[in-house]
């Protein structure tokens, strides 16, 4: 059966390329503010030139969403070509993006668009439209896309250490994170993306040893699931991200995994030395 549903997503996910292709995925980028520049994120910016750039900077840059006009854009390529489009979107309460998507969409009153609040960010989306992209692929319609992506989304969660939380305070995406600030400054946060925010679990005395909490409380929260999908993810730290991978995955069996940057939109926010698992678990096939 043909696919009848296209994906447009916000650059904060960092999907592999090859789903790209696959599912049929449009990406409206966030935009990295940096000394006046607008840089489209994943476009004019890569996350390795932007972590470079982070460490021998003396200004700081600060993101925007996509605005409407950049989302509605992906929304007539795809409508002109016969599409459904399926939107999945970063938490609406870390992004106006979500906002932007909406207005594109009133924008289209006629048009078939459906929405998804992710409540997550990175492979935290990942999940959910890879599973909302194979269903198209079985030519399911736009409503069981949607259906799909949320149920995923409800089996899904990224569980992170940050090097520091200056970027997440400074970019008021902190959450109940905040009341962590002002303590002593080895000490490493273990941080959740619960309910659409970024909130504090603990935090531990060494870099090392928020990595082996970090594993440990992912490996509580999937083992004897099945169907595990596992993401590293990570701010310019690749090698520890591969370790946190090797870690978790010696305790279950994953069915996937793959190790990713985060995007500069995201980087922004959490800092360089970002860590973490983005997991799905007991949904999928």
């Amino acid at each position: 059966m043909a696919n009848k549903v296209a994906i447009v997503t916000d650059s904060t996910s960092y999907i592999p390329e090859s789903w790209r292709e696959k599912y049929n995925v449009r990406i409206a980028p966030a935009v990295v503010i940096w000394d006046g520049e607008e840089l489209r994120d994943l476009f004019d910016i890569q996350p390795s030139d932007f972590y470079n750039r982070l460490s021998n900077s003396k200004t700081m840059p600060t993101t925007s969403q996509p605005s409407p006009a950049a989302v509605k854009a992906h929304y007539d390529e795809l409508l002109g070509k016969g599409f459904d489009v399926l939107g999945i979107f970063v938490s609406s309460k870390l992004s106006g993006t979500l906002a932007s998507a909406e207005q594109a969409k009133a924008m289209l009153p006629d048009a078939n668009i459906m929405h998804v609040d992710t409540l997550s960010s990175s492979m935290g989306i990942g999940w959910p439209l890879k599973m909302a992209g194979e269903a198209a692929l079985a030519g399911k319609s736009l409503a069981e896309c949607h259906a799909i992506a949320e149920a995923a989304r409800n089996h899904t969660g990224v569980i992170l250490t940050v090097d520091t939380l200056e970027f997440l305070h400074r970019g008021g995406r902190i959450g109940g994170a905040a009341r962590f600030l002002g303590t002593a400054l080895n000490l490493k946060p273990v941080l959740d993306v619960q309910d659409g925010r970024i909130e504090p679990m603990e935090r531990v005395r060494t870099r090392k040893k928020a990595l082996a909490r970090l594993a440990e409380v992912v490996v509580e929260r999937i083992q004897g699931k099945e169907n595990i999908r596992l993401a590293a993810i990570h701010a310019n730290a690749e090698a520890e991200a591969k370790e946190l991978l090797d870690m978790v995955s010696a305790h279950v069996k994953p069915a996937e995994t793959l190790i990713t940057a985060v995007s500069p939109a995201v980087g922004t926010h959490t800092g360089p030395g970002t860590v973490g698992i983005a997991y799905m678990a007991g949904y999928g096939s």
